[in-house]
């Protein structure tokens, strides 16, 4: 019986889609009650991208041992169901089975994917003896707690963990800092390693979202050093910190120079010709996507870029026939954004009959109503003085997003341009109801990397406006937030301005 069974085995590792027959075969022979051939036969499941038949046979196991339950626990979170691999781990310690390191560190990547703080604590602590020192366990309970946004826990893991700090322990840290938001420590820790391809991906996108363009070009001279500058991920983030920074001709000359380019490629340079306000540039890049060899097809974020940049220039009819070439020619369907997009641009143009008619259109087709295309309706009406439409849209709004202050603070300023004051006031009194907050703005600058953006100068600033509004008020002038007087800012043409703005919360 063993050497058949044995050469069963072997044909399974390098065999998996033949693992139904291979099944049919153990079962006839009685060999399938034992748990070795059994585990071997759910992780040929497992490779054959069968987690369904895999999960069915673990069931079906007369006898499980510890290594039945970490293929299980695997197979689950190798195909993306974490939940059901946290339940099996609870299973496995009902069934009195103490997990190996093994299967902690599988655990603690499927808490990390379902973001399940309270088993990832559990297996924390169970890791603390059983994995101690262990970089693969390290790294990934930093995952756990930087994708529940407790990144203080995670730093002080990182900083106590006595095990040797590899690259993917670092990248970990700091790809989480960079998605928390927190940036001061992702460039703090950029500052004391060595940097890969992954690690200056990361501080690329700490640069992107911080404006900071003096840190993202020393990044970009240790990518030319490293030879990194051939990557195509890399280059796509050197294209987006470059837009983001207002330097679109340095963005296009990495576009240029790229070896690969993929639709990301696309998308961002077309996306940075957008925001810039540079519509035709955007429009002739987008033509020449069908010239590549090979052709790169264009998605449905290359089209929302695309459309970007028709409304930032006032492109209407480039913008209606892209639009319309997203269904026809490449078979995307526009999405609540597309929709959105162009009804801002027929908004901006005054077709606001045009824009009407697609908005009713996107109603009717659709079961629900998306906020966005209503925002963009609303300020259509609001640009237009359209006030029986922008009433309807206001209705609509309220039932899209009820609880988005946002959306209140919308429709009172569009009743307030129409001089229903009545019904703008009703709207900031449900906010006041239900309290609602709007989200306040706030600097992105970073102190040590960007002294002239600093907080003494802020409270300075502070300091110098509440005066000047005391004097205002001992002379009896009106206090208003109108404009009067300009405030004169001179700066090279492409170059970032970084405003450090102070926010006074009034009394009306």
């Amino acid at each position: 019986m063993w050497p058949p069974l044995a050469a069963l085995l072997r044909r399974l590792s390098s065999h998996p889609f033949d693992s139904p027959a291979i099944h049919a075969n153990l079962v006839k022979s009685s060999s399938i009650s034992s748990p070795i051939p059994a585990t071997a036969l759910l992780t040929a499941y497992a490779n054959a991208g069968l987690p369904a038949a895999a999960s069915r046979l673990f069931d079906e196991m007369p006898t499980r041992d510890a290594v039945a339950w970490n293929a299980l626990l695997a197979c689950l979170v190798c195909h993306a169901r974490p939940c059901a691999a946290v339940a099996a781990f609870r299973d496995m310690a009902t069934a009195g089975f103490t997990p190996t390191a093994t299967t902690l560190c599988t655990m603690a990547k499927a808490c990390a994917t379902s973001r399940a703080l309270r088993p990832g604590r559990q297996v924390h602590a169970r890791s603390i003896l059983a994995c101690q020192g262990d970089v693969i366990m390290a790294t990934t309970l930093v995952d756990l707690y930087m994708s529940c946004g407790l990144v203080e826990e995670a730093l002080r893991l990182f900083m106590c963990t006595d095990c040797p700090k590899d690259v993917a322990l670092y990248n970990a840290v700091i790809s989480g800092c960079v998605e928390n938001g927190r940036f001061r420590e992702a460039f703090f820790i950029l500052g004391r390693i060595e940097l890969n391809g992954i690690t200056l991906t990361c501080a690329l996108t700490a640069c992107s979202a911080t404006a900071n363009l003096m840190y993202g070009m020393q990044v970009h001279c240790k990518a030319l050093r490293g030879g990194f500058t051939l990557e195509t991920i890399l280059c796509n983030a050197l294209i987006d910190m470059y837009a983001k920074c207002g330097r679109t001709t340095a963005a296009r000359m990495v576009f240029d120079r790229m070896a690969c380019r993929n639709v990301v490629s696309w998308s961002s340079m077309i996306d940075a010709y957008s925001h810039h306000g540079h519509g035709e540039a955007a429009l002739d890049l987008f033509k020449r996507m069908d010239e590549t060899v090979p052709v790169v097809l264009p998605n449905a974020i290359t089209f929302l870029a695309v459309l970007s940049a028709c409304g930032q220039s006032g492109l209407v009819d480039e913008g209606r026939a892209m639009f319309h070439l997203m269904k026809r020619q490449y078979g995307i369907n526009p999405g609540p954004e597309h929709y959105a997009c162009f009804i801002d641009l027929l908004g901006r143009a005054g077709q606001i009959d045009e824009a009407w008619d697609l908005y009713c259109s996107f109603s009717t087709t659709r079961s629900e109503l998306s906020g966005s295309i209503c925002v963009a309706m609303l300020n259509a009406c609001r640009a237009n003085m359209d006030v029986v439409r922008g009433n309807k849209v206001a209705l609509h709004l309220l039932e899209v997003d009820p609880e988005n202050p946002g959306s209140h603070v919308l429709i009172s300023n569009f009743h307030a341009a129409a001089r229903q004051w009545f019904e703008s006031d009703e709207s900031r009194r449900i906010i006041m109801d239900k309290g609602l907050r709007k989200e306040a703005a706030r600097k992105t600058g970073l102190a040590p990397l960007a002294p002239h953006f600093g907080t003494p100068s802020l409270r300075e600033g502070e300091r110098w406006f509440g005066m000047a509004l005391g004097r205002r008020e001992e002379r009896g002038l009106e206090l208003s937030l109108g404009l009067h007087g300009y405030f004169s800012i001179s700066s090279s043409p492409g170059q970032a301005v970084k405003l450090a703005i102070s926010l006074f919360k009034m009394d009306p």
